[in-house]
């Protein structure tokens, strides 16, 4: 007798599984249960959509060659049936039944499954902020806030709007206000945003977006809203302090649905999500689950997190769909936390872990590296691309990345999530083989350069200090010397204003009389990029200095204001 799958959730998990559980058994009935009206949407999309990349929602819906993936679809296409606006209420895990509801008639109805598979997804965390039901306040997870949405910054009914929290979907709903000729606030409670960023790499990629006219607020958070006639007006922040507005977007992230799991007797973890084992499977062996309602295994930690992003929900669906038809065969390892967004024409991404998230989570010997150069010759039209490497300092394992900048960003992350995937130490990556044109990268990629950077300190040729601790040290009073090495057009043209003195690379073997008596006296160098920082340190540790260190990734990655 054929069997019977059941999978609740028609997003990105959800439609994965049923897909994939076709084409490994042709005979077995498959139905999809969707609270919804939409399948299979592209949530990822919903911020370009708003911002006007492009108009028609169905986009956001249809196959690669343009055809939606309805009801009708799913089953003329693929064999499987699916119940939309079709709400599963209940799990009967001794009967093996689920209860559902038709949401339109109210009608109710028990369904028999030999396999259950949940990707209930997530819900938007709504703060219990007094106001918040004030008509003008948004949260962006579904097809019908993006087309909510869509229609405020098309139709221009407000100019002015402010997005509650500057994660991955506040920032890119952010530019997509932006766009569309809409006054943008961005307030975040902490102090800085994109939290998968250190804070210099975020305060860096914060620069760009006050540069393009977004007012951006951290370290304050949102104490109420404020409406006329039931209509939001203004935010309060955190001091008093009001942001007129029409339009909010509360972006504070998301939480797992597992209230039907729960119910059911599912164990869920500490980070709120669904429990499953390698195989993707919740204590109940008939019972699967994948998506943004589980939780999942960091494989650098190895902690249970909570990963609610659409690649790892589709990898999950189709190890679920092999699991459930052909026995636990498919092993979901887990994530390395991976991440991308594209911020204006900046674009910040990140895998494995950042400083501060190393230093949470318990490591104490960590050796880091920024290194900032071009993405390509600059015959090429080369932009600026800024690398933090993480590593553990005892071993040279590489802990995790961050890049941003304007080059080519999501190719150096790749490089940097597969060296984390394949576990690979400094002494691995100095000379990988990746291809190299000049049309693309440059003769060193940037990711190599970088790790090349990450070796030098490692073997103590290079003693580096970050912008960070420099200006918290300049912040105290503290003078010490400290030599520009670009040339003096540069100068001219962009100064820090921290007490530098110029002297260019070309002349410092002949103005050494201008530097310290004294050869122990700590002297910091940088350039644009501090590659001539580093040249230099090392023509001043020939000569006898002792105490010479570069500032990483000099004047590009400086995330403070400058002079000039």
């Amino acid at each position: 007798m054929p069997k019977k799958y059941v999978i609740i959730g028609g997003s990105a998990a959800g439609p994965k599984t049923a897909s994939k559980i076709r084409r490994l058994d042709e005979d077995c009935e498959i139905l999809m249960i969707q609270k919804g009206k939409y399948l299979s949407m592209a949530s990822c999309g919903y911020p370009y959509f708003v911002g006007g990349v492009f108009d028609d929602p169905a986009a956001l819906i249809n196959t690669p060659t343009g055809v939606a993936r309805d009801p009708q679809f799913f089953s003329k296409v693929k064999g499987i049936k699916v119940l939309i606006e079709t709400e599963a209420t209940a799990i009967n895990r001794e009967k093996k039944t689920i209860t559902v509801k038709d949401l339109p008639s109210g009608k109710e109805n028990e369904i028999f499954y030999d396999k259950l598979v949940l990707a209930t997804g997530a819900n938007p965390v709504k703060p219990p902020i007094p106001g918040i039901d004030l008509e003008g306040i948004n949260t962006l997870q579904s097809m019908e806030d993006a087309i909510a949405l869509k229609d405020v910054a098309k139709a221009k009914k407000v100019d002015s709007a402010v997005i509650v929290g500057g994660g991955l979907i506040g920032i890119e709903t952010c530019e997509a206000f932006e766009l569309a000729g809409i006054k943008t606030s961005v307030v975040e409670m902490q102090d800085q945003i994109l939290p998968f960023l250190d804070w210099e790499m975020a305060k860096l990629v914060e620069n760009h977006m006050k540069a393009k006219g977004v007012n951006v607020i951290t370290g304050k958070g949102v104490t109420r809203f404020i409406g006329e006639n039931g209509k939001l007006s203004a935010i309060e922040i955190s001091g008093g302090e009001q942001i007129p507005c029409s339009q909010a977007v509360i972006s504070i992230g998301v939480r797992p649905n597992t209230s039907l799991a729960s119910a059911a007797g599912l164990k869920t973890g500490e980070s709120g999500g669904i429990t499953v084992n390698r195989f993707m499977q919740t204590n109940d062996p008939d019972i699967y689950a994948a998506g943004d309602c589980v939780e999942v295994t960091n494989l650098i930690t190895r902690n249970r997190q909570h990963f609610p992003m659409g690649d790892a929900a589709n990898l999950q669906g189709r190890v679920v769909a092999q699991n459930v038809v052909e026995g636990n065969r498919e092993e979901y390892s887990g994530v390395i936390g991976t991440g991308i967004c594209k911020v204006f024409d900046f674009t910040a991404g990140s895998t494995g872990l950042s400083q501060k998230l190393a230093e949470r989570e318990g490591y104490t010997n960590i050796l880091t590296a920024i290194h900032a150069a071009p993405d390509k010759p600059g015959f090429m039209g080369a932009a600026p691309v800024i690398i933090k490497l993480v590593a553990a300092k005892s071993t040279g394992k590489l802990l995790g990345m961050q890049a941003v900048g304007m080059g080519d960003i999501s190719k150096r992350v790749s490089m940097a999530a597969m060296a984390l995937h394949g576990r690979l130490c400094i002494s691995d990556m100095v000379n990988l083989d990746l291809p190299y044109a000049p049309p693309f990268s440059p003769a060193i990629d940037n990711f190599i350069a970088a790790v090349h950077m990450l070796e030098n300190k490692w073997q103590h040729q290079m003693e580096g200090i970050s912008s960070v601790e420099l200006k918290a040290r300049l912040d105290t009073g503290e003078k010490p010397c400290i030599l520009d090495m670009r040339g003096p057009d540069e100068f001219a043209q962009m100064e820090l204003g921290i007490g530098e003195k110029l002297i260019p690379l070309g002349a410092l073997r002949s103005r050494l009389d201008e530097l310290p008596d004294d050869k122990n006296t700590e002297i910091i160098l940088f350039c644009k990029i501090s590659l001539r920082g580093y040249e230099g340190s090392r023509i001043l540790k020939a000569k006898g200095y002792t105490n010479v260190k570069v500032m990483e990734g000099g004047v590009l990655a400086w995330p403070y204001p400058r002079k000039k």
